[in-house]
């Protein structure tokens, strides 16, 4: 099979499985399958993912690794701290072997910290900071350090850290989309059964 379209690309991520048991301290809420498609479709758009290796930091159950292993991608470094989480991610990729040709994947369960590798580009949706205040800030400062390129997604409302993150490490914001995050109710202290977060996915680029 092959992925011909952005609609072909949201159907296989959304047949991926998600969290099992999300853990509210990690803010384990899965990027949504139409939102990754796009993300993902956009990037090789720019003919920037075909033949590249990517890190996709906190993947969760991988999400968006997935979506570039189905657009071309050469190889995508999975890592997140969660075990659990980190089986999934590695089921979603042996059933997406079974029906594509996909490039290759590593998996790494560890603090985002203790990753030392070298990529093209990162692509990550981190902890939005909800619980622990810019709890994003460790994978802004890891993604800079590995990548010239990389794909963050925030909430809107801490545009300004992003902001001063980019100036502090060297890199220029060169697009920014905003989305309407859907949060399930998945939680105890959740009220109702969807609440929306306005979030940005910035595109940086070493200057």
């Amino acid at each position: 099979m092959t992925i011909r379209s952005q609609k072909d690309l949201e159907v296989a991520l959304s047949r991926l499985k998600s969290f099992e048991n999300p853990s509210w301290k990690l803010e384990q809420y899965p990027t949504p399958s139409p939102i990754a498609a796009e993300w993902i479709w956009n990037m090789a758009l720019r003919r920037e993912v075909a033949g590249r290796a990517f890190l996709d930091a906190g993947c969760g159950a991988g999400i968006l690794g997935m979506g570039l292993l189905l657009m071309g991608a050469r190889v995508a470094y999975f890592l997140d701290q969660d075990e659990q989480a980190m089986q999934i991610c590695k089921d979603n990729y042996i059933s997406l072997k079974k029906e594509y040709e996909i490039g290759e994947a590593n998996f790494m369960v560890h603090d985002i910290q203790l990753f030392d590798g070298e990529v093209d580009i990162v692509a990550q949706n981190p902890p939005f900071g909800t619980k622990n205040e810019h709890a994003d800030r460790k994978f802004l400062e890891k993604a800079f350090e590995v990548a010239s390129v990389v794909y963050s997604m925030h909430k809107y409302s801490t545009k300004s850290f992003v902001e001063a993150m980019c100036k502090d490490y060297k890199f220029k914001i060169t697009q920014v989309w905003k989305y309407e995050f859907p949060l399930k109710k998945t939680f105890a202290f959740h009220r109702k059964p969807v609440t929306t977060v306005e979030v940005g996915l910035w595109r940086m680029e070493q200057t």
